[in-house]
């Protein structure tokens, strides 16, 4: 009785497993295949970062602009988003050890002076601020960006 039971059970089994292959048709679409990374991945990671930057997402910008700087270390615009986002975060611990990484990298340019000034600024230490948007300011074309800075600093 019970070997009656398996064999039937068995003999169902293969059945419907059997059953499953009858297909005889194969799709035959043709697909486009789409270059999965059409750049570099820190051209990417560089331009997702600043998108998510712009977008008020720091925490997603910091994650592309960390990727790009592990991926070329001497990409400047990376670590001075990296710096940026960390500043924004308000972890001006890792923000300090970004831009002294981007004043090796581009050396001490008015840009990067500039945003080290709002870094100072955004911690509340104005001294610091007004020293660093002068210095920017000194080596700059076009000050709007510096005096839009120190109008923010002469408000707080």
């Amino acid at each position: 009785m019970r070997y009656g039971l398996f064999m039937a059970t068995a003999a169902m089994v293969a059945a419907i497993a059997l059953a499953g292959c009858t297909t005889t048709s194969v799709d035959t679409t043709k697909t486009t295949a789409i270059d999965a990374t059409p750049e570099s991945v820190e051209v990417s990671d560089l331009a997702s970062g600043k998108a998510q930057f712009r977008d008020g997402n720091y925490g997603l910008a910091e994650k592309h602009f960390r990727k790009a700087v592990e991926l070329q270390a001497d990409n400047a615009e990376a670590w001075m988003g990296l710096a940026a986002s960390y500043d924004q975060l308000g972890r001006f611990d890792f923000a300090d050890r970004a831009y002294d990484q981007l004043l090796k990298v581009a050396g001490r340019k008015a840009q990067v002076v500039n945003n080290m000034g709002y870094s100072q600024l955004l911690r509340g230490n104005k001294k610091k601020a007004r020293s660093l948007f002068l210095e920017a300011r000194k080596a700059m074309v076009d000050t709007t960006v510096v005096d839009a800075n120190l109008a923010l600093l002469d408000k707080a």
